[in-house]
């Protein structure tokens, strides 16, 4: 009988896909081709360097500590106050530690909840291309329907068309999604535009998710314009900054949301279900490391000189250097080199010249081509230098 059992398995039902158009992400495959290849990453956004051993060492302190067990579902109460105390340091608003700050599996995690949260079959979510890969399928689960509106890309870089967002608001809008700094354009929104998404949602229902992980890379003198700075704004949003990006622990993926108590309250019915709770020992290490702002104070001088070292590494090259504002990403036009389509180019970039990218066209859901790919700059001087060295040969 076992025999018999073995040879004819029993059957595995089929099961009709939620997410049918979703394969292996972009930047896995670019990750995996640069391990086969030899090549240099600088595909995927994370550092390959250590974060500061203080960190290590207060996250340590705490699990010694016998911070163990599951902490608060809505977060440790020592890292929801330095969250607190930090956005009003920085941007002017007092959020409650209580009802109004949620700490989530890392940002990803915080954005598909509140998407999931907010959004219902059939309403609409303003999404601005190109776009965080996360956003679609995050819409689709939640049965909303995208409506997408490109940025534009003029010469002083990308910037987004507003409106072209006012008329895509409609009676079923539910959610509008900003991005800044942006990933993966490396544009940052300025007062301007947060006045301009103020007029398109005043008097409305419509919320706002701010994806704004990349809050302390912000370049040239310039501040980071947070929703927050706008108690109008912040009203009706959902803001989401990722300690992994801060302080180059991305693999720790811890964040967190801001928002008003009663969307928090919204967000937190799913947040339970999802992922309840979140790493105990290192919410406590988080928190006692912000006691020191200058961490993420510095952080801007520390990634421009990164930026300022590949940009000039490339001047020679024949790739056409993209405003790089915010975030550690640098987008280059390649018409000069190839007429290969973005993904192709990008898989030729990492087989033949050991350097991997990603295709910008990778953010769009309908793939647009535009001729460029993006780098990531978060790496140490010794892999920019070779990254370098190999791409001034192209």
């Amino acid at each position: 009988m076992n025999s018999r059992l073995s040879a004819a398995p029993f059957p595995t039902p089929q099961l009709p896909s939620r997410l049918p158009a979703v394969g292996t992400t972009v930047f896995s495959r670019m990750s995996q081709l640069a391990a086969e290849f030899g090549a240099v990453n600088l595909g995927q956004g994370f550092p390959d360097f250590a974060c500061q051993p203080a960190l290590i060492d207060m996250v340590g302190e705490a699990m010694r500590a016998g911070f163990n067990q599951y902490p608060m579902m809505t977060g440790a109460p020592p890292l929801r106050a330095a969250i607190v105390q930090k956005i009003a340091a920085l941007y002017g608003h007092e959020y409650d530690a209580g009802s109004e700050i949620t700490v989530t599996a890392g940002a990803t995690e915080a954005l598909t909840t509140a998407i999931l949260c907010c959004v219902h079959p059939g309403d609409e979510v303003v999404v601005i291309e190109p776009a965080y890969d996360s956003y679609l399928p995050a819409i689709a689960l939640a049965g909303g329907v995208p409506v997408l509106v490109q940025m534009e890309l003029g010469e002083r870089g990308y910037s987004v068309p507003w409106h072209k967002v006012a008329a895509a608001v409609g009676a079923r809008t539910r959610l509008i999604i900003i991005n800044s700094p942006h990933n993966p354009t490396g544009s940052v929104l300025r007062g301007t535009d947060l006045a301009a998404l103020a007029d398109i949602v005043r008097g409305s229902e419509v919320l706002i998710l701010s994806d704004e992980v990349y809050e302390h890379m912000v370049y040239d003198g310039a501040r980071h314009e947070s929703v927050c700075r706008l108690p109008e704004l912040a009203a009706r949003s959902f803001v989401v900054s990722s300690f992994g990006k801060t302080y180059h622990v991305t693999g720790w993926k811890v964040g967190y949301v801001a928002a008003p108590a009663a969307l928090s309250a919204e967000f937190r019915k799913v947040h339970q279900y999802n992922v309840f709770s979140v790493n105990t020992p290192m919410q406590h290490g988080f928190a006692s490391y912000m006691a020191d702002p200058a961490p993420y104070l510095d952080l801007p001088a520390f990634y421009q000189r990164k930026r300022d070292l590949f940009r000039a590494g490339l001047q020679g090259s024949r790739f056409e250097l993209l405003p790089a504002d915010g975030t550690y990403f640098q987008c280059v036009r390649y018409a000069a080199i190839s007429d290969l389509p973005e993904a192709q180019f990008a898989e030729w970039l990492t087989s033949e010249v050991k350097v991997a990218a990603i295709p910008v066209s990778a953010f769009y859901q309908q793939g647009k081509e535009s001729g460029i790919v993006r780098f990531c700059f978060a790496k140490q001087d010794e892999t920019l230098a070779l990254a370098l060295q190999r791409l001034a040969g192209v």
